[in-house]
């Protein structure tokens, strides 16, 4: 703390605490936004990645390896998860679910929203076309995606329109059942650059690629059952959402929180 005497520097008691408490004003407004401890509220919303299936740990995923990742950042203190992933929700599915009143308070309240959504609508076709797939079957399910994703983004800003939303991208489960198919790949590109597209009408989102993370490693970082992510897996999904929210919304949340409070 600066120290003024009036009696060394010739100025009246006034003037002195004057001058002292305007160096102590200048000190407080140089201070960084980020040093503020601020809490993040975070949603979770989607699918079996988000619920964790696959996650020895019964944790949620990748969510408790984004969790502790935020959590070391200057200026943040709790980042505290609430999760509404449920396993095999489609796109319309989840569109539902976000209208329930326990899900839309959450929303309303998140600095953050992340999605992980699409691969079921996948599986749909799958299953419905086994003995025969082809690009066409996926491409009219993917009207329907795309339909169903606008719709959740909409919602999601309707009940929240600062709040930061992610969407995690689609990754290729499919090369030990369709080794033969060299589509699929084809396909899981052309609906996340579909994703990526839709997102690009809404303010204040971001896609997270990964699946690039699987094509990498592959088997090594699925469950038994070759579809889901393993622990290793998820914990490579969780540092990859932490590395996308640290570039495209930490900075903006944290400064929005410094200025509400």
């Amino acid at each position: 703390m600066l120290f003024l005497s009036a009696c060394n520097i010739g100025l009246s008691k006034s003037n002195a605490e004057h001058i002292e408490k305007s160096v102590v004003y200048a000190e407080k407004k140089q201070v960084d936004p980020a040093f503020l401890m601020q809490n993040l509220a975070i949603v979770s919303v989607g699918d079996s990645l988000t619920q964790g299936v696959g996650d020895s740990s019964g944790k949620g995923g990748y969510v408790p390896y984004t969790e502790t990742l935020l959590e070391k950042e200057r200026g943040i203190g709790d980042a505290s998860f609430a999760n509404y992933g449920v396993r095999g929700n489609r796109s319309d599915q989840l569109l539902k679910r976000l209208k329930t009143e326990e899900v839309k308070a959450s929303i309303a309240e998140a600095d953050l929203v992340l999605v992980t959504i699409g691969g079921n609508d996948i599986m749909k076709v799958v299953r419905e076309n086994f003995t025969a797939l082809n690009l066409q079957a996926f491409a009219q399910q993917k009207k329907t995606y795309e339909k169903n994703l606008q719709d959740v983004l909409q919602t999601i800003k309707e009940y929240n329109p600062r709040v930061k939303i992610g969407l995690i991208g689609l990754y290729n489960p499919f090369l030990t059942w369709f080794s033969d198919i060299r589509e699929i790949d084809e396909i899981m590109s052309d609906w996340n650059q579909t994703s990526k597209t839709m997102l690009s009408q809404y303010s204040n989102t971001f896609f997270v690629d990964v699946d690039d993370i699987f094509q990498t490693e592959g088997e090594n970082l699925l469950y038994t059952d070759y579809f889901h992510p393993n622990d290793q897996g998820y914990e490579k999904m969780g540092n990859r959402i932490y590395e996308v929210v640290k570039e495209r919304a930490l900075t903006d949340i944290l400064l929005e929180k410094s200025r509400d409070s």
